[in-house]
This record gives C-alpha cells, sequence and structure tokens, in this order.
C-alpha cells in the first residue's frame, strides 16, 4: 500500500491521511464475484478513468471524461461489448451514466473485470456517489457527494482501490 491508494477497511475508505464513510454491495465482500451477485470484489483495483456530469459540475480533472446523454454501460455478459462504455440505443441489457438522480454526477471506473472482461465474472465496479449514508450498492463502493469530489483531483495514475 501507498498513500496514494485508497483503502477500503471497516472504518470506511481510507485515502490521503482521512477516513470516509461508504457503501459497499448488498452482497458484502467476495472472492468470487459474479454478475448480479450485489457483491462488492476483494482486491486491488486500479483507478482506470473518471467521467463526470459537465452539465452538474465543472470537471474535476484534466484527466475527466463528459457524460453525455446517450452513455451506458454493457452489464449483459452475452453481449459483445459487456463492461465497457457503450452508446444508446443498445440492444444488450445496461445501465444508464446519465441518471436524473445525482449517483453518477461524479464516477471513478476501476479496472475490475476490465478492459477484457471475463463473461459473468460482473460488470464494472465503479466509485460513485451514495444513495444515502449505508444504502447498499449493487457491488460498487458509494460515498458522500462532497467526500468524492474532495477525492477525485487527488487521484493519481499510481492510485488504487483497496478492498480488504
Amino acid at each position: 500500500m501507498t498513500p496514494a491508494d485508497m483503502v477500503l477497511g471497516p472504518r470506511g475508505l481510507r485515502f490521503r491521511g482521512r477516513v470516509f464513510p461508504c457503501a459497499i454491495g448488498s452482497g458484502g465482500l467476495t472472492g468470487d464475484k459474479r454478475e448480479g451477485d450485489g457483491a462488492t470484489p476483494r482486491g486491488v483495483h486500479r483507478i482506470v478513468g473518471m467521467l463526470y456530469r459537465p452539465d452538474r459540475m465543472a470537471r474535476p480533472t484534466d484527466w475527466a471524461v463528459p457524460i453525455r446523454p446517450g452513455d451506458l454501460w454493457s452489464d449483459d455478459p452475452r453481449d459483445e461489448e459487456y463492461n465497457l462504455m457503450i452508446r444508446a440505443p443498445h440492444p444488450w441489457s445496461h445501465e444508464a451514466l446519465r441518471r436524473p438522480d445525482p449517483l453518477y454526477d461524479l464516477v471513478l471506473l476501476t479496472d475490475w473485470n476490465w478492459p477484457r472482461a471475463e463473461r459473468g465474472r460482473g460488470s464494472a465496479i465503479f466509485v460513485h456517489a451514495w444513495r444515502r449514508p449505508g444504502y447498499p450498492t449493487a457491488g460498487c463502493v458509494a460515498l458522500d457527494p462532497r467526500h468524492l469530489r474532495w477525492i477525485a483531483p487527488r487521484i493519481g495514475y499510481a492510485t488504487r482501490l483497496i478492498v480488504g
């Protein structure tokens, strides 16, 4: 571990000397992640991207990519573009990235099952805003939006999400 890492522990997400309360998947932590299990996968996950809503916030870093209308994420293991960002319309199961609620206003992408996805091993694990404190996710790590906005510009090339 390095000071640049985000480390998920029993007290929350530790990063840059601070500990932030967070929520994880409704299925708890797992070493055997599967699509739809609601679990957050254990392991060391690199941060490989950042998405943001330009209509709701300023660009948090120079490498953040705007979420446009029609941006989706494929979560269907049968799809050739499984676990990739795609565009609408899309015939397979997917998740809209441009949501009416603020959950995906700012998203950190991890390298979980990416870029060459193993079918059924689980689609993207994001770090995103929570619905409310303690409310579980579908497997992602969720934070208070203010904390996520504090973290985003402090992430570097070497930042990893470590889930124990």
